[in-house]
């Protein structure tokens, strides 16, 4: 066998060109102390706030606490299997969850790991859990409407796609009620939904998640739950979570609803890994950063303009008061990031009156510009109207002597409260508002008995509905009340008022 010496020297020139001399360093950190699932890790100089670390067992940990000697790691597994001495690595990764459509009718968990047994989520796409909210250059002014399908909200406290409306009270008041409606009322209105259970019962989250299918709702929500069974952390960064793959929809040009219930066991959990980590504790014992833990997660709602997306997410968060104390650290702390509060009353709930919305203390910043036309022109006096029978009734209580004015005033005012009760599940589109509106500000409703009431809407739809349905047409398409319309609504009223029978 005859070797030639060029074929060699050619065979080792190919060599030496495909060879590149690879070292893998890996950081390699010592667990010092672990327990309560916080470890302490000594020798990773250069690990990054919120970086992901894998320990010897294969459980994940984020690093929170970058101290001189060590830092501190909250554990987002069991720490059971981890001891002393273990070795811990850097990822060079921060925290991220997938994204996008696959997202769609499923159940996941705080690290976006489905949980719903309908196997893996196909998807290539991946967002961090903490990202830099969209700055002011980059946002559009709120003014479409989020129909709620609630006649309360959407007459006095109307919410606009890219708002933040803080959903506050007591607990068992109807919080999560009206959340669980508004997901319910945006089916067909092309806005996808996500709600994140934070520190729930799985019993709850499962009853809810029944709800919104049994409902249909399921076909555009997603439904995020960090239950209070889990660790701490894992209940920090559900909320994140849900953000992130709302922002993947903002980015793509659609509207996103998202409800967080609720931010107050949210502050709970963040404060009791803080005190672990020996954080310095505050007011209440929470750290001093829990502002800004509620607030880089709100200001990521907003409406963005067209060349950076077009999209928008509208939030919900929820507070549970105690006492219906809205003064305490945490509701103050997110009244004051919200665009507006919707406050939910336990005497009010108690006395029948559901929604329990108090008109006196909620208010919605971004006001009119979220209302069509219609609504806007009709809903006007309902607030002032309320307001003032609120004041006359409590007078009212002594007994004495009122004038015909004062009496008229009283009647009006618990005319209006009856025609804003709404059993739960029971939406209603725009246009059926608008004309319950109309009834009661017109004053047609002052002769018909209280409790008559509901079953004259009821069936005053239905006419509606089968005689007159032209009327809610135009209602829809213009989106506002012309003088012929009002005509036409007018007539329609007068001919069914006759025919009722009180």
């Amino acid at each position: 066998m005859n070797l030639r010496p060029e074929e060699i020297s050619a065979v080792i020139k190919e060599q030496i060109k495909g060879y590149s001399s690879k070292i893998a360093v890996d950081d390699v950190g010592t667990v010092i102390q672990v327990g309560d699932g916080i470890a302490r890790v000594y020798g990773l100089n250069n690990a990054m706030s919120g970086e992901l670390l894998e320990f010897q067992n294969g459980v994940i940990g984020m690093a929170l606490n970058l101290e001189e000697d060590n830092i501190g790691v909250v554990l987002l597994g069991p720490d059971s299997g981890i001891k002393e001495g273990d070795q811990v690595k850097l990822t060079h990764n921060v925290a991220q969850v997938p994204a996008g459509d696959a997202m769609i009718g499923r159940v996941v968990n705080a690290l976006g790991e489905p949980i719903d047994g309908k196997g893996p989520i196909q998807t290539k796409t991946f967002r961090p859990i903490e990202k830099v909210a969209p700055g002011v250059v980059t946002r559009k002014e709120v003014n479409v409407p989020l129909q709620t399908g609630i006649k309360a909200i959407d007459a006095m406290i109307p919410i606009g796609r890219g708002q933040r409306e803080l959903i506050i009270g007591d607990r068992q008041t109807g919080k999560t009620a009206v959340c669980i409606d508004t997901i319910i009322n945006q089916k067909g209105k092309d806005v996808l939904c996500i709600y994140v259970a934070i520190s729930q019962k799985a019993s709850t989250v499962s009853k809810v998640v029944k709800t919104l299918e049994d409902m249909g709702a399921m076909d555009y929500t997603t439904v995020v739950v960090a239950a209070a069974s889990e660790t701490a952390p894992l209940q920090y960064i559900a909320p994140y979570s849900g953000v992130a793959i709302a922002e993947e929809w903002m980015a793509n040009g659609k509207d996103v609803l998202i409800v967080y219930d609720d931010l107050s066991k949210h502050a709970v959990a963040y404060r009791a890994m803080s005190l672990l980590l020996r954080r310095p504790p505050g007011r209440e014992a929470y750290p001093g950063d829990v502002f800004y833990l509620h607030s880089r997660l709100l200001e990521r709602s907003a409406r963005i303009s067209e060349e950076y997306g077009g999209g928008s997410i509208t939030a919900l968060p929820i507070v549970e008061t105690q006492a219906n104390d809205i003064s305490a650290y945490i509701p103050t702390n997110v009244i004051s990031i919200t665009d507006g509060q919707i406050y939910f009353e336990t005497e009010l709930f108690n006395s029948g009156i559901r929604p329990a919305i108090n008109p006196g203390l909620s208010v919605s910043r971004v006001g009119g510009a979220a209302q069509i036309k219609a609504m806007k022109k009709i809903a006007g006096p309902i607030r002032m109207e309320l307001a003032q029978y609120r004041e006359l009734a409590a007078f009212a209580q002594f007994g004495s002597d009122l004038d015909k004015d004062t009496l008229d005033r009283l009647k009006q005012g618990e005319r209006i409260v009856e025609v804003l009760k709404q059993a739960q599940y029971k939406t209603m589109s725009v246009e059926n508002q608008v004309l319950v509106l109309y009834i009661i500000t017109r004053k047609y409703l002052t002769d018909i008995n209280v409790e008559r009431i509901q079953a004259f809407e009821d069936e005053f739809l239905t006419y509606i509905d089968t005689k007159h349905s032209d009327i809610l047409d135009e209602i829809r398409t213009k989106k506002e009340i012309s003088p012929e319309l009002e005509d036409k609504i007018k007539a329609a009223v007068e001919k069914f008022k006759q025919d009722f029978k009180n």
